[in-house]
């Protein structure tokens, strides 16, 4: 007899970023080897790799330096609860079949009394299911953005700096379809545009650094693998306090939607997301295409030509420009361009465009100057 299907669902979702991680980064060929007589070497094994602040990890056999692992190593980023213990079950499973190394990640936002004994719980539960390295890593919540915003910069900015410490080629995010339709909603209650609509990318970060094996999972699958592997799940508080905009979305917005609509809608907001991300990439490669063809000889955007582009296509361009002269992009909002495109749609005479990071975008004989202030 197989596994449970929902136990099977998690492994296959998994086996296949697995599979696609190995095609995109092949093994190196293994060039080990006993270091020449008289080459330095470290006082203590793994001495060349220094812990970052906060970190705690599991004891594990050190390797030596000159022994560089010639295979993959995957890890997986874990807060305890349901999605990301299904999906550290699933990578501990797979893994060692397709020989790659496979290691779990746990951030104690510290937010909560007793966050710490939890995260060491549960780098605990990384080790027992055979993830090595497993560490814990405690970060600093800022306040830029709300709680919400803060605590994911934070927690990316600590799996960023994991990820190269251990020169890993992908992190796994337990992100479910439930996520992903939660996401779609957001965006389209911020009047972001497609963009905000085509949610969680499969692949993101730095060389593809994240992939989200579950994206096409929903949330309860997930909890019944755990279950029946009898696998301990830890459900944050902050999942059900309404005082958070996602949790309220979670437990009224959707129900409240189900009910006008049916059930379906968690599908079909996810099926949204796919194709709004189809449509937002190539929007993208269009601006990236039309972008030269708009600048003149010294580089400057020639107003003109941006007017004969579609709005979509100009907009995009108008965006690259304001964060290539600095603007940050988490805080150029819609509004923002819209405002820089009045300048090409609906010129009058109108003064320059302040932006965020101190970025100015101003009209001067039919160019459009966007620079820092």
């Amino acid at each position: 007899m197989g596994p449970h299907p929902a136990v099977a669902a998690i492994r296959l979702a998994v086996r296949r970023v697995l599979h696609d991680i190995l095609t995109e980064h092949p093994p190196a060929p293994d060039t080990r080897r006993a270091p020449a007589s008289g080459a330095a070497r470290p006082a203590t094994p793994g001495a060349e790799r220094v812990p970052a602040p906060g970190t705690r990890r599991t004891p594990n056999p050190a390797q030596p330096p000159h022994e560089q692992p010639s295979t993959p190593l995957v890890l997986v980023a874990c807060s305890g609860g349901a999605d990301s213990m299904a999906l550290a079950s699933a990578l501990a499973f797979e893994a060692p079949k397709l020989g790659i190394r496979a290691g779990g990640i746990t951030v104690d936002h510290g937010l909560q009394p007793g966050s710490d004994l939890r995260a060491d719980e549960v780098m605990l539960r990384l080790t027992e299911l055979g993830l090595t390295p497993a560490e814990c890593i405690a970060v600093t919540v800022g306040r830029d953005g709300g709680p919400e915003a803060a605590a994911r910069d934070a927690r990316y900015a600590a799996l960023d700096a994991a990820a190269e410490r251990h020169g890993a080629t992908a992190v796994l995010l337990g992100h479910t379809r439930d996520d992903q339709a939660e996401t779609v909603l957001l965006g389209l209650a911020r009047g972001s545009g497609i963009r905000s609509l085509s949610g969680m990318a499969a692949v993101s970060g730095a060389d593809g650094r994240y992939r989200r094996p579950f994206l096409h999972l929903d949330r309860q699958t997930a909890r019944k693998a755990c279950m029946v592997q009898s696998l301990p799940v830890w459900d944050d508080p902050h999942n059900t306090d309404p005082a958070y905009t996602r949790s309220r979305l979670r437990h009224e917005g959707l129900p409240a939607l189900e009910k006008a609509l049916g059930k379906g809608v968690v599908g079909a907001l996810a099926r949204t997301a796919q194709l709004s991300r189809d449509d937002a990439d190539a929007l993208d490669a269009w601006a990236r295409q039309a972008e030269a063809s708009v600048r003149d000889a010294a580089g400057l955007l020639e107003c003109a030509k941006l007017y004969a582009l579609p709005p979509a296509v100009r907009r995009r361009i108008l965006r690259r420009a304001a964060i290539e002269a600095g603007a940050p992009a988490g805080s150029l909002f819609a509004r923002h361009i819209e405002e820089v495109d009045r300048l090409i749609t609906g010129w009058r005479g109108q003064g320059a465009i302040n932006l965020p990071g101190k970025v100015v975008a101003q009209r001067q004989g039919g160019r459009l100057v966007i620079r820092q202030g």
